[in-house]
């Protein structure tokens, strides 16, 4: 099977382990390894590690080797920040991220794109940036996705769907994160009231429900844990979508210094395993 068919054939409940899993800039061909010995379907990839990998010389077919050796798609890429930018250095770095993204969807059948705020400008021009890149992106059969992040001006499901559903392409839509569900506007209701056909990843992880650190940002990237190990409902987000008729792969985003400190076979094995345990006690429910 090849690439593009594995990645694009992805669906609930394959699983995907994402870039921040592990430390940004480590081996990657560790972390595809310790994916597939856990039974990850796919890994997700950060655009500036990527970059640092092409400086030296690798490319994308390099990468579809490492792969196949060890049958994972490569299922996510983020992240464009600067999709609704019309000129100037943030508009460059936007359309650099895009022309990796789309490489790595000619070559390797990527899937997924994910987009975050904030956004600097009137929101007409974002709705027609946002629709823009969808429109590339589709030339490349590439999912675009808005995360909803309480650190931007995109700040609840809501917010992220009103961008969405003004530019109106079929290839745009949603990256749910329990995270930023937990420690945002916690509303089930508004996750309910969006698309399901229009939600293209998933994010889970655990935590505690009270900050650990001041700065939330800086807390998301700390204080994560694997599924059912701390203390979100994430039998009930994840009985939530289900209901829903969501059928996007998940992808677990556990940012852990902890994990990131060992080795990147345990942080697999950890975060799929709880995944698979959260997934079981919403099967025995329903």
């Amino acid at each position: 099977m090849s690439q593009l068919t594995s990645a694009r054939s992805l669906r609930w409940p394959d699983l995907v382990w994402s870039h921040f899993s592990r430390p940004r800039f480590d081996a990657i061909d560790g972390r595809i390894e310790a994916a597939g010995a856990a039974g990850f379907a796919g890994i997700g990839l950060f655009s500036d590690a990527w970059k640092a990998q092409r400086q030296a010389g690798r490319s994308a077919a390099d990468l579809g080797e490492v792969l196949s050796r060890h049958g994972v798609a490569l299922a996510e890429f983020e992240t464009n920040r600067g999709w609704w930018a019309t000129h100037g250095p943030i508009f460059e770095a936007a359309r650099e991220v895009e022309e990796m993204a789309f490489e790595l969807a000619d070559t390797l059948g990527l899937r997924y794109l994910q987009a975050i705020g904030s956004y600097d400008c009137p929101f007409d021009q974002a709705v027609e940036g946002f629709a823009g890149l969808c429109d590339r992106a589709a030339e490349r059969g590439l999912l675009v996705g808005i995360e909803w992040l309480p650190f931007t001006n995109i700040v609840t499901a809501a917010d992220a769907a009103a961008i969405v559903r003004a530019a109106d392409r079929p290839n745009g839509g949603y990256c749910a994160d329990i995270w930023h569900h937990e420690r945002g506007a916690n509303d089930l209701a508004m996750i309910r009231s969006l698309e399901p056909e229009r939600i293209f990843a998933i994010q889970m992880n655990d935590g505690p429900t009270q900050p650990t650190l001041a700065d939330y940002k800086a807390d998301c990237m700390a204080s994560r844990v694997p599924p059912g190990e701390g203390e979100f409902d994430c039998v009930g987000f994840i009985g939530a979508l289900a209901d829903m008729g969501v059928t996007a792969p998940i992808s677990l985003e556990v940012c852990s210094p902890e994990l990131w400190a060992g080795s990147p076979a345990e942080a697999a094995r950890r975060s799929a395993d709880g995944m698979r345990a959260v997934l079981d006690a919403v099967a025995a429910r329903r």
